[in-house]
């Protein structure tokens, strides 16, 4: 992908509405896709100070830039949820660094970025996780890697299939899968506190995003509807 500026503070365009969304009803996964180079100028605006304190401690200017744009599109998605300002909505950080909001709300979100992309799932009564892996095609040993973190057979089935490209995405497609589950579950990328019964539990759905993007998503219960729509900032 083409590598763009991105301007990382706040233009002198008002901030911006919390964009229309439909209400959040049980049964009902809501999943936003942006392409955060695209976002607006203006949605850093809508930081709280805290998260402008930690957007200044990233050192690089790009990753700063993106980390401000995606944390205001979480706003701006959170306030129409939620029928509120977004500058006023206050969000937590629960263990293993899963945000969330502050007790009280029914709203359960998670989001995952990777390049200039990211995701956005909403539900209402479950917890949710969601991750997204941008295909890079640098060399690296995806059949090791699945070795060490999915197992001999993972890895056998890795190691058959016929090109690099095609292993990088099959590594993409499990990994992505296996960081949802621990998304939603609140668990670290170990995921040793997770009970096998848990995970099961899980209703996980690999989402088509297109032959660059792997990702999926994880909520608990289910079945459930998928709502994509594409942020337009």
């Amino acid at each position: 992908m083409p590598d763009r500026t991105i301007d990382p503070y706040p233009s002198s365009r008002p901030a911006p509405c919390s964009p229309r969304v439909e209400p959040l009803r049980e049964g009902v996964l809501d999943i936003w896709r942006v392409d955060l180079a695209s976002a607006g100028d203006e949605v850093p605006q809508l930081l709280s100070p805290a998260e402008r304190r930690r957007a200044a401690a990233i050192a690089q200017e790009r990753r700063r830039a993106l980390w401000m744009r995606g944390r205001g599109v979480l706003r701006a998605l959170l306030g129409g949820y939620t029928e509120r300002p977004p500058r006023q909505l206050e969000i937590v950080t629960r263990a293993h660094g899963k945000p969330a909001l502050a007790p009280g709300s029914a709203v359960s979100f998670n989001l995952s970025h990777s390049g200039t992309w990211a995701l956005y799932a909403f539900t209402t009564g479950a917890p949710v996780g969601i991750d997204l892996e941008v295909a890079s095609g640098r060399r690296v040993d995806v059949v090791g890697l699945t070795m060490r973190i999915f197992g001999p057979e993972q890895a056998r089935r890795v190691r058959a299939l016929p090109s690099s490209l095609a292993r990088e995405w099959e590594f993409l497609r499990l990994w992505v899968a296996h960081e949802a589950r621990l998304k939603c579950l609140g668990l670290g990328l170990t995921g040793k506190e997770a009970q096998p019964a848990a995970a099961e539990q899980l209703w996980l759905a690999e989402l088509d995003l297109g032959p660059e993007m792997a990702a999926a998503v994880a909520v608990g219960g289910g079945p459930w509807e998928l709502r994509l729509r594409d942020y337009e900032g």
